[in-house]
This record gives C-alpha cells, structure tokens and sequence, in this order.
C-alpha cells in the first residue's frame, strides 16, 4: 500500500495495532495526548511523532483514532477536517455510541472527509498478535478504501452497515462480554469455595460446554489475583452506560447489563477501577468491602 497513515491515540489497544502498521510500511506519523509516548514509539519504530494535529493532517491520507471518551472522537474529528485534505479517511476504532459515530461522520462530510466507524474486539492479546476482529460501518467505497488498512492488525473485518453499523454491534458485544464476565468471574469464586484444584478445573471447563475465551485467558490469572493486563474494568463500565442508553432509547431492559454496570461501578469505587475486568472475581468471592 502506498496510502500514508496516521495514529492518534497509543494506548494499551492503540499502541500494538499502530506497531503492525508500522511494520507494514504504511504508517507515517503518530499523536498521542501524552506526547512522551508518542516519541518513545517513533523512536522505537523509526517514524515520526507529530506535535501537532495539523501535522499528522498534512503528512497523512487516513486517520485512525482509537481514544477513550465519545467527546474525543467528536473533538478530533472537528480539528481534523481543517487539516486533512479532501478525500481523506478517518476510520474510528474507539468504543462510542453509534449517534456518536453517525455525527462524526457528518463534520467530517463538511469538509468532503469519508468516515468509518471501526470498533474493534479481541483483547490486549488480539492486537498484538493482529487478531481482532473489526465491526465496520460505512459507504461501501469508504469500507473498502478501510479494508486494507485494518487487514494490518485484523484476522477478521466485517462491513455490517452504514456509518453507526460498527458501533451498534459493538454494544452487542460488550453485552456478551460483561455477561461472560459475570459468569465466569462467579463461577470460579465458587469453585474456589468449594476447594476445587484450578489445575485440573481450569483445564476439564475448557473442553468442555462452558468453555470460552474470557476462561481461556483470565481464568488462571483471576485466580491469581494478578489484574494488571488486560481491559480495564472502567473501560466496560463506560461501554456498558452506552449499551444502556441505547436500551432505553429502543425501550427495552438490559438487566444484565444493569447488574454489571452495578457490579464495575463498585470495583470503580473500591479503587479497581484500572484493573483488568477480571477483577470482577473480588466482588464475587466476597473479599471487596464497601466503599
């Protein structure tokens, strides 16, 4: 690919999917709010880091974002279309709501910018090992002008629908992913409880019925009690507010989605709120007191 492209936003996901791009040849600059971070990766992979959004604008043909809150994907993309060119692509892979997505969109449009929405699922491990798995929203020519771009760091993208597409099946599956969580994360509170051996649970769970990627990679480390890799537990409570709005804007409850939201926003009050969503196993082994 001959397309330059630019990174804004190197955090615990953004960094390793920045990496394979740059690997691949295709990226040209990075920004990171923190700016310290944003040199140390230059630095490590012989790139520039832009001080400025004006420069990433001008040394660059498409904009990743992978950033945390809704209003800094909306603020982004207002700076970038004074300083992208016309026919440029931003291609958004935070977790935000799907209005958020579709507004992004239309700023960007003023200024003849296309836009995908690009969530991405598959952990810490998916993106440093260019696993994840892309739900992608927009025109179908932005799409495919997207499509290998992500195919640097995704073993699977999938064109769902106009801009707001990725997004909406992303609250889907952070439902799945906060449900699993609360099964899991109980489940073993209990075998541990009943002073059953995790060598031979663990191991005899996976192959069988209950087996998933969260026990997978989490259920040894839970047990553990190490928290530190991983999506952080403030990270899901503020997915999860977004799938609840969207729930009560179709007027349907989510009481899954309730308990967790319930569940996290306690870990967050406890002082877990960094740690990995695994740390949900506090709660359920009765070791968190209240705050």
């Amino acid at each position: 690919m001959s397309v330059k492209v630019g990174f804004i936003g190197l955090g615990a996901m953004g960094w390793p999917m920045a990496a394979h791009l740059a690997r691949r040849g295709v990226l040209a600059t990075v920004y990171n709010r923190t700016r310290t971070r944003a040199v140390r990766f230059a630095s490590e992979f012989g790139i520039r880091a832009a001080e400025t959004l004006i420069e990433l604008g001008h040394r660059t043909e498409v904009a990743i974002l992978c950033v945390s809150a809704d209003e800094d994907v909306l603020e982004l993309c207002r700076e970038l279309r004074l300083y992208l060119r016309p026919g440029s692509l931003v291609i958004d892979c935070s977790t935000v709501a799907p209005a958020t997505a579709r507004e992004a969109a239309r700023i960007l449009a003023t200024e003849t910018i296309g836009f995908c929405d690009a969530p991405v699922t598959g952990g810490v491990e998916g993106a440093r090992e260019g696993r994840l798995s892309v739900l992608l929203g927009g025109s179908e020519d932005d799409a495919a002008r997207a499509r290998p771009i992500l195919e640097c760091f995704a073993k699977r993208i999938t064109h769902l629908g106009p801009v707001g597409s990725g997004q909406a099946a992303k609250a889907v599956n952070q439902v799945m992913v906060a449900g699993i969580a609360e099964a899991v994360c109980e489940a073993l509170a209990l075998a541990e409880r009943l002073g059953l051996p995790a060598e031979q649970l663990l191991p005899a769970l996976s192959a069988g019925a209950a087996q998933s990627w969260f026990l997978e990679k989490r259920g040894e480390s839970m047990l553990r009690r190490e928290f530190a890799q991983g999506f952080k537990a403030a990270l899901l409570a503020k997915d999860l507010a977004i799938v609840e709005r969207l729930g009560q804007e179709l007027g349907i409850r989510l009481s899954l989605v309730e308990q967790a939201i319930a569940d996290y926003r306690r870990l967050i009050a406890l002082g877990h709120g960094e740690e990995d969503i695994s740390a949900l196993i506090r709660l359920k082994a009765g070791e968190a007191a209240s705050p």
